[in-house]
């Protein structure tokens, strides 16, 4: 006999009952995929974020606050630092480069960076690369600006377009700096990270928005132009934070506790590469329950199955009966059910799949406009594939159960039993 053929043809002859299992299956196993996806693909967009960065410099803070604040745009800065303790900082014979951060404004939603040059020069993402321009130039006037890639794109910014820069972070503000309009003069290249979401501009820009400003407060009756601001001294008073490079990585270390005990105001630095495995320790947790939950999912997804099989057994005592008046012995009927079983771990898997695929496909658009995270269409690691391939595998094993209490129906009993 052509056992595949015949499982087959008794899976069509209870369809119904049968896709409604391998949906079962198939969504049990896309739920593992997916958690697994989310977690390898979110650990990858925080890892390719920055690179080429020794330290992060901000104020007296959490080491998490810290670097989800400067790097990822989450949450807000406790204390800023003073310029003074900048440039003091930036005047050590042990750094090579610094990149100052002010943050704290907004457009439409996006974070607005108030930076220098030097962050298109050593700013690095990924594997070292670093930022490239779609098109336009840094900005070199005090009200111009530089977008990311995705900001460009959702508000459809061309170069020469004005925008207005909102003041505080929420997605709508009443409070606009609308006196001084910034000019798009750059488009950066997708990154794949928040700077794709951020809105650059000149730290004398910062400045010059809130020169008539005052505790976060306009004040009343006293208007200062954006000409008239241009023509000011615009050196910033503080800034949120600052990338620092070093001349030699040897002395990361002995410049942190420099900074951590600096004495002119409390201030707090960061290795990027170490907190954020603070990080990874911090969501383990978190992450391991998921994978847990889903484990539990898919053993269930199987239980079932070996439950709807066993339940049909009585519906099929002639079926069993007929193959074994045919010739069938009894080991065939075993490893016909086995057989069954494994087909709905097969398909099972397949189905879960592509419903997976199909998730991650439709999920991904509003993750990454969400959150700037990049899920991809992978398959799954090494180690959830030994995984899947252990699944198959009992699903096989699981067909035992049902396979024995078939067997030892006998041929006289599956004759007459009646409806």
């Amino acid at each position: 006999m052509n056992w595949i053929r015949l499982a087959l043809a008794s899976l069509w002859n209870r369809r119904t009952t049968a896709l409604l299992t391998l949906g079962m299956v198939a969504l049990s196993l896309s739920l593992l995929l997916t958690v697994d996806r989310v977690r390898e693909d979110t650990r990858a967009s925080f890892s390719n974020t920055l690179s080429g960065t020794d330290l992060i410099v901000g104020g007296r803070t959490g080491s998490l606050n810290l670097l989800l604040y400067s790097v990822f745009r989450i949450g807000n800065a406790t204390n800023n630092i003073s310029w003074e303790s900048y440039s003091d900082l930036r005047r050590n014979s042990a750094v090579d480069w610094t990149v100052p951060l002010s943050l704290g404004d907004s457009h439409r939603g996006y974070r607005v960076i108030g930076t220098t040059t030097d962050y298109f020069d050593h700013y690095q993402y990924g594997r070292s690369q670093a930022l490239s321009f779609q098109s336009g130039q840094p900005f070199n006037d005090v009200y111009d600006v530089v977008l990311g890639a995705e900001v460009a794109e959702v508000l459809e910014y061309q170069l020469g377009d004005e925008l207005v820069v909102a003041h505080g972070l929420g997605t709508t503000s009443f409070e606009n700096h609308d006196d001084k309009p910034f000019t798009v003069v750059g488009i950066l290249n997708a990154t794949g990270t928040p700077v794709d979401r951020s809105v650059h501009v000149p730290l004398e820009g910062i400045t010059a928005m809130h020169v008539d400003w005052q505790q976060g407060i306009k004040l009343p009756g006293f208007e200062i132009s954006a000409d008239e601001a241009r023509e000011m001294d615009l050196t910033p008073d503080s800034v949120t934070a600052v990338l620092v490079g070093m001349k030699s990585r040897v002395q990361t270390f002995s410049f942190q506790r420099l900074i951590n005990q600096y004495r002119a105001e409390p201030l707090s630095a960061i290795i990027p590469g170490a907190t954020l495995q603070e990080l990874w320790q911090l969501i383990g947790i978190a992450e391991n329950a998921l994978i847990a939950v889903s484990f539990m999912v898919v053993v269930t997804g199987l239980l079932g199955m070996v439950t709807v099989i066993l339940a049909g057994l009585n519906e099929r005592r002639r079926e069993m009966a007929i193959l074994r008046a045919l010739g069938a012995r009894p080991g065939h009927i075993l490893g016909l059910l086995m057989l069954e079983s494994g087909l709905y771990g097969v398909a099972g898997l397949l189905a879960g799949l592509l419903l997976h695929w199909g998730v991650i496909a439709l999920a991904s658009i509003w993750v990454q406009g969400t959150y700037g995270i990049q899920l991809t269409l992978a398959l799954p690691s090494p180690t959830l594939l030994v995984v899947l391939a252990g699944f198959v595998g009992l699903a096989f094993l699981v067909g035992l159960l049902p396979g024995w209490k078939a067997y030892r129906q006998s041929l006289s009993d599956g004759l007459t039993a009646t409806t």
